[in-house]
């Protein structure tokens, strides 16, 4: 069984970033959509009519192209959307035979539904997979009049919004639905479309939109039962507790009032026992008719505007809805949970304070607890889904159950009986069996979850690698306090970063010689990858500074040498090299990728030499890099200009362009034709290992190459660019003298165009330019304020 091609129904806003989401996965679709009832004005001044191609098409092609406009962008590029054909559904159901997979994604109606199906199995190949993407209608009653040869191979896939960048997809089994085909679905989720996926049963609203939004409700109740407003509320529902930044109300901001509205009503009306639940206060219904939906309507419960002093955030009074001040929020538990060591620990530290702040932040968590584990029977098949729901789908640190344990479920459970509270089935079933956790982890790093009264083995991904467990299992090989060699298996290692930030100091320059010496010994190659909160940021900048501050110019100058020498290191080493890049790759990191035989990256890896926002030029071999990349590709023997191609590359280096996607890093040149990327973040490390098999089957290193260099020609070109920008005020005075630096390196100096040079003399070229920009004031006030605020510094 294979998906080729995919028909989406329904390009609304879920519908057509669903066909965004697949054009990224490299899978083609068609979006189909309504007819439209009328000519608009734009396309009546045109002279068409309706019976015109162009107009049937019109309410899919207009919701293509707001693809485009988006932001967040659902595209990798937008080239990808020419992946999406469009089409109509008076016209095009018949082209259903073409496909392999059909999602439907049209409005929450079930009569609506109903009929769709209907004419969708008069079209459709057999054994072609149907699905819904509904959120709360039963997926029995879409179907019921429908043959056993349509709904066997029918079900529901509820991705959630935005599909390219949120993790879960629930999939939910129809009555009759064929395992093989639950099977496939669920690999193919997560290992082409990168998704982390979760078996739901059908009821409303399935396991993150059941317990997310029962979550939201009790916080609004409680919200107005306390008298705390809505930013004191969000400072103590977001990281603190284990949450996301957007916390509770500005995350209702984000998905829309209108939708959070809709999936509350959901259960209200297909679980009447849970109906007070889920019933919202009246002001909510206000904002609704107001059209205070939040983000997309420019305010909701946050609203932002631009004053004398610049943005202006004012929050929602719900007693008054008048919008005020956002304050500064002070509670005494709230700063004590904030200083406290560990997520466990800031949510112990929060729940167990003595003040407003601690009794909201523990009548807000407990329901939730009680909750989940109430219905975790009917909403899902074990525990372990529930608790990855809410981490994939709401952004949580951890799931329900892994609060149970962390903060002692007998500790729970006892305040809560305490409190006058009754104890789930599930919990007093667990301690009257003598266990205190949900979870336990073996020796060896199995988990097992409590279900039905015994502990049952966590299913693992076979395509998922955990470099923390290889340590505990003792597949380190060496390492110090930056890098660790670690054991991958079948005659691969992977050169693991762990200093802080995974910025690159002398440590992981080390470790760079001593795995290389150690794998071209003992295996077929290496994997440079990590599974840290971001690949790598760069080098240590603090380092960089102290030693400038210092005047240890010797010092710094052989820093410099050293990284060279390493990144030089990796693209002569006689074995082959992987870089698994994934997040921010800047920098320093980007020059190790730059220098691997090949790079397995994540689809989401965002990928730049960023160091002119530091004063600086790429000192480990980036300039020179890039300078290569500007003539690679073009065939011996054929005479082009290269200004063209100097300047797409000086650009940039020069404006420190940083990628979107690992696509976007191709097109930028950072990622060459033969690289690759995983949709699955966490299938980088052994995708990485299986490239590494492949390259060793016929490796042959590299060899030192002289290239033809710019000249001053070339350079003339990108100096006579740099003052055009600056005389734009585009770019400051130090950003030009920056940019004049990295043309001079770029172009190979004061030799003539068209000399050949070998890559030291490129890097001595980048080096020295390092070196004369690193002393200057301007840039050691760029790195403070790097340092300090974490942003460019423009001076």
């Amino acid at each position: 069984m294979q998906i080729h091609k995919v028909a989406v129904i329904g390009s609304g806003v879920m519908g057509s970033t669903i066909a965004a989401h697949l054009a990224n996965a490299g899978i083609p679709s068609l979006l189909l959509d309504i007819v439209p009832s009328k000519l608009s004005a734009k396309e009546e001044a045109a002279g068409l009519k309706m019976e015109d191609r162009k107009v049937r098409n019109s309410i899919a092609e207009g919701n293509k192209v707001k693809l485009l406009k988006m932001n967040p962008a659902p595209l990798l590029v937008p080239e990808f959307a020419d992946r999406i054909e469009v089409g109509n559904l008076s016209d095009d159901l018949a082209r259903l035979n073409e496909v392999d997979w059909v999602i439907e994604v049209v409005v929450e109606r079930l009569d609506i539904k109903v009929d769709l199906f209907k004419k969708i199995a008069a079209h459709v190949r057999p054994g072609t997979i149907v699905t819904s993407n509904t959120s709360g209608i039963s997926l029995k009653a879409m179907v019921e009049e429908l043959p056993e040869s349509f709904t066997r191979y029918f079900l529901g896939t509820h991705f959630f919004n935005p599909p390219r960048y949120m993790k879960l997809l629930e999939i939910i089994p129809g009555p009759n639905t064929d395992p093989e085909i639950i099977t496939f679905l669920s690999e193919f989720g997560e290992r082409v479309l990168g998704k982390g996926v979760v078996l739901a049963k059908d009821t409303p609203n399935f396991i993150a939109n059941r317990i997310g939004v029962f979550g939201l409700a009790v916080t609004l109740q409680e919200m107005l039962r306390s008298g705390l407003t809505v930013d004191e509320v969000d400072a103590l529902t977001g990281p603190v507790m284990g949450r996301p930044k957007s916390a509770s109300f500005r995350t209702v901001d984000l998905v829309g009032l209108d939708t959070f509205i809709h999936t509350a009503n959901t259960v209200a009306v297909g679980v009447p026992a849970e109906k007070e639940n889920f019933t919202l206060p009246e002001f909510m219904q206000t904002m609704l008719a107001n059209g205070w939906l939040g983000d997309k309507t420019k305010q909701g419960f946050y609203k932002k505007s631009k004053g004398p002093q610049g943005k202006v955030i004012e929050v929602l009074d719900p007693h008054t809805m008048t919008y005020v001040p956002k304050k500064s929020v002070k509670f005494a538990s709230l700063d004590k949970a904030k200083a406290a060591g560990g997520l466990t620990e800031k949510i112990r530290t929060l729940v167990n304070g003595k003040d407003l702040g601690a009794e909201f932040a523990w009548n807000v968590l407990k329901p939730v607890l009680l909750y989940a584990a109430t219905i975790s029977k009917d909403i899902a098949d074990n525990i372990s889904g529930i608790d990855e729901g809410m981490r994939w789908g709401f952004n949580w640190q951890m799931g329900p159950f892994e609060i149970w344990d962390a903060l002692g479920v007998k500790t729970i459970a006892d305040r809560v009986v305490a409190e006058g509270g009754t104890l789930p089935p599930l919990v007093e079933e667990l301690l009257a069996k003598g266990n205190g956790r949900f979870y336990q982890k073996s020796e060896s790093g199995e988990v097992s979850y409590f279900e039905a009264g015994k502990y049952h083995k966590k299913a693992v991904s076979s395509y998922e690698f955990s470099l923390k467990q290889a340590h505990k299992d003792g597949k380190k090989i060496l390492g110090n306090a930056g890098a660790s060699l670690i054991d991958l298996g079948d005659g691969v290692a992977c050169l693991e970063f762990h200093s802080p930030s995974n910025s690159i100091g002398a440590d992981i320059l080390t470790m760079i010689h001593k795995s290389l010496a150690e794998v071209e010994k003992n295996f077929l190659g290496m994997v440079i990858g990590n599974q840290g909160k971001n690949f790598c940021v760069g080098a240590n900048l603090m380092q960089i500074l102290l030693e400038a501050e210092e005047e240890n110019w010797d010092d710094l100058d052989y820093m410099v040498r050293q990284f060279q020498n390493g990144t030089m290191a990796l693209k002569f080493a006689k074995k082959p090299v992987v870089a698994a890049p994934f997040g921010m790759t800047l920098g320093g990191g980007a020059e190790v990728c730059l220098h691997s035989h090949a790079i397995q990256a994540s689809a989401e890896t965002y990928m730049g030499l960023v160091e002119v926002g530091v004063g600086l030029i790429p000192g480990g071999g980036g300039t020179k890099e890039m300078a290569i990349r500007a003539m690679e590709g073009i065939l011996p023997g054929v005479q082009v200009s290269p200004d063209y191609f100097f300047a797409k590359r000086f650009e940039i280096v020069a404006m420190a362009q940083v990628s979107t996607s690992a696509e976007k890093a191709r097109q930028l040149g950072f990622l060459r034709a033969h690289d690759r990327y995983s949709m699955n973040p966490d299938h980088i490390i052994l995708d990485a290992k299986a490239r590494v098999i492949d390259l060793a089957r016929n490796f042959r290193p590299n060899l030192p190459t002289k290239y033809k260099i710019g000249g001053a020609g070339v350079r003339a070109t990108l100096e006579i660019a740099l003052h055009g920008m600056r005389e734009g005020n585009y770019i400051s005075e130090h950003d030009q003298h920056i940019g004049k630096k990295i043309a001079f390196a770029m172009t190979g100096g004061d030799r003539p165009a068209g000399m050949l040079v070998d890559e030291q003399y490129l890097l001595d070229l980048e080096r020295e330019a390092f070196m004369s920009l690193v002393g200057e004031p301007k840039t050691q006030d760029r790195i403070r304020h790097m340092l300090a605020k974490g942003k460019p510094l423009r001076n």
